[in-house]
């Protein structure tokens, strides 16, 4: 597992990855996009924080940490 900060958010192709960015991003939680938001409508991944005006969409990395953990 890479390097996850203590703190902060995290967006959803850094959880779940990105091959086509460059460098490509690897995923945290190797899933596709629409079974992780899924998992969020089921409650199975954590639900994600709107910031900016409610644009922006992210994670709080202690929620993905505490998914990480219980797997």
């Amino acid at each position: 597992m890479k390097q996850l900060p203590e703190t902060g958010f995290l967006k959803l192709p850094q959880i779940i990855g990105d091959p086509k960015a460059n460098p490509p991003i690897l995923p945290i939680i190797p899933v596709k996009k629409s079974c992780f938001w899924a998992g969020v409508k089921t409650g199975r991944f954590p639900k994600p924080v709107k910031i900016g005006n409610g644009r922006g969409t992210f994670w709080r990395v202690e929620d993905i940490r505490a998914l990480i953990e219980s797997v």
